[in-house]
């Protein structure tokens, strides 16, 4: 868990997946980002899928909802997954239920984000998987997944979003938006033109959930270090410079999507003008099965 003023977050872990490093790390070569992460003979790498619990304004409050349950077995062995599936047992670790969750953040609505959204009954039916959940996700964003290319329509799937917006059950904002006191939803682009970081702020404490601005947390450090997802890369970079000056200001923690070592941490400026992150001793919840 980790405190920020009176809110408290919860981390979970949906699943672990492997990726091959070149995605994770674009143009930079891989004598150099295996430093941090050591591939497999196949060049994969892992990343964890993080998903976030606070409860604020009277609010259960998830953000994203991991890859979910709805893959295919080829999805299943691209992805390489572990633990799929952790995102509902971790909440019933924390005496959460489906039905107790009041809003849903999606940062974004690539599948390893916003997979989690909707499940299939038993019947075959795709169900909200948090049913009495209003779910919230920029216009734009949502705009863009309903309409891919032909890099982005792997990663887009509309049964994870679309028929929660015909129902009226997901909510489209436009730019930065507080959520809920302390909880605000900023336009952080790059990644994809509309993907959001969510921003904390409690008692003079600051923190956020960067989301894939910064995939894992050496992507944060070094502002030219880029994935090859990113849609947008040099607007990334920009966010990041952007970012990177709110962190040492505030002195916040902020928060990874993907990786497995440095979860969080605090952003600190050391010689030669290059910023650190220096890690935070934080883990996930454990899921009850």
């Amino acid at each position: 868990m980790i405190k920020i003023g009176s809110l408290e977050i919860h981390l979970i872990n949906d699943c672990t997946t492997h990726v091959d490093g070149g995605g994770a790390f674009g143009l930079v070569p891989r004598k150099l980002w295996q430093r941090y992460f050591q591939p497999d003979e196949n060049n994969l790498i892992p990343m964890t899928e993080t998903c976030l619990f606070l409860q604020a304004s009277g609010k259960n409050i998830v953000i994203d909802t991991g890859i979910g349950s709805k893959l295919n077995d080829k999805a299943r062995r691209i992805w390489q997954i572990e633990n799929e599936g952790s995102l509902l047992p971790s909440l019933k670790t924390l005496g959460i239920s489906p039905e107790d969750v009041d809003l849903v953040i999606n940062t974004h609505l690539h599948v390893d984000h916003a997979g989690g959204n909707t499940y299939m009954d038993d019947n075959g039916n795709l169900q909200p998987t948090f049913p009495n959940a209003e779910y919230v996700v920029q216009r734009r964003e949502y705009e863009d997944a309903m309409q891919p290319n032909e890099r982005t329509a792997a990663t887009y799937i509309p049964d994870n979003y679309h028929p929660l917006v015909e129902t009226g059950q997901m909510r489209l904002l436009d730019g930065d938006t507080e959520l809920v006191a302390g909880v605000t939803g900023i336009v952080t682009p790059g990644h994809t033109p509309a993907h959001m970081s969510i921003r904390f702020e409690s008692e003079g404490e600051h923190g956020a959930f960067l989301c894939d601005m910064a995939t894992y947390a050496v992507h944060f450090e070094r502002l030219g270090w880029i994935t090859a997802y990113d849609v947008e890369p040099l607007r990334t970079l920009e966010t990041k410079r952007v970012w990177q000056q709110w962190a040492l200001e505030t002195h916040a923690i902020v928060i990874f999507p993907h990786d497995p070592e440095r979860i969080a941490g605090r952003l600190q400026q050391k010689k030669g003008n290059k910023p650190l992150l220096h890690p935070v001793d934080v883990s996930y919840v454990e899921p009850t099965r």
